[in-house]
């Protein structure tokens, strides 16, 4: 009987405090964001990895079709460069191996990667300096950006061309099951950004 006085006696002294309308803006302003990245990511080809490697940043992107447009570009360089450090390592190893055309393969892939990442951190560094929608200045800025990221989709397609000529194998697996995926990414941000170009420009 004591103890449950006590704790009465606590709570009463420490009641539980009632969420406050701050924390029930931020709750709902994260909602509305997840809502709008769900409903963005539908114009893409693989919108369920769209959203999934892009809720994770609703607070910062918000309902903000420029900030989803430059994080997707993001997420796919961060991509983009964990597949070029893959294949550069894997290149390495296969200079010391007896298979020519794998080597030339790999060393192909990484070149093809290494201009992918330079393309998609331009179109990146091109977002950050956009000027307000509806100018001619901003057309510009937006074909630069889709015309670098439609090019490191294209590159990153080449990665894996010189692999025809290679016997299968786990190396073969590994780097067209990665390069598959990176263009994804790639292709998703590509989709992201033509459609902030479209309502941008009208």
């Amino acid at each position: 009987m004591k103890s449950l006085f006590i704790a009465f006696l606590f709570f009463y002294l420490h009641p539980i405090p009632a969420l406050s309308s701050a924390d029930y803006d931020a709750s709902t302003t994260v909602s509305n964001a997840t809502d709008f990245i769900r409903t963005s990511c539908s114009a893409t080809l693989y919108p369920d990895l769209c959203y999934a490697s892009l809720s994770g940043h609703a607070n910062a992107i918000r309902q903000d079709p420029a900030r989803l447009a430059r994080t997707a570009i993001g997420v796919s360089l961060s991509r983009a460069r964990h597949m070029a450090a893959f294949v550069s390592n894997l290149s390495r190893e296969a200079d010391y191996g007896a298979d020519p055309r794998a080597s030339a393969a790999l060393h192909d892939c990484f070149s093809n990667m290494g201009d992918a990442v330079d393309e998609i951190q331009g179109s990146l560094n091109q977002m950050r300096k956009l000027v307000a929608p509806g100018s001619e200045s901003f057309r510009f800025q937006m074909g630069n950006v889709q015309t670098w990221m439609s090019a490191a989709l294209t590159d990153e397609e080449t990665c894996t061309d010189g692999f025809e000529d290679v016997d299968d194998g786990p190396m073969k697996t590994a780097v067209c099951e990665r390069a598959a995926n990176v263009k994804k990414f790639t292709s998703n941000a590509l989709a992201l950004v033509d459609c902030y170009a479209e309502k941008g420009m009208n």
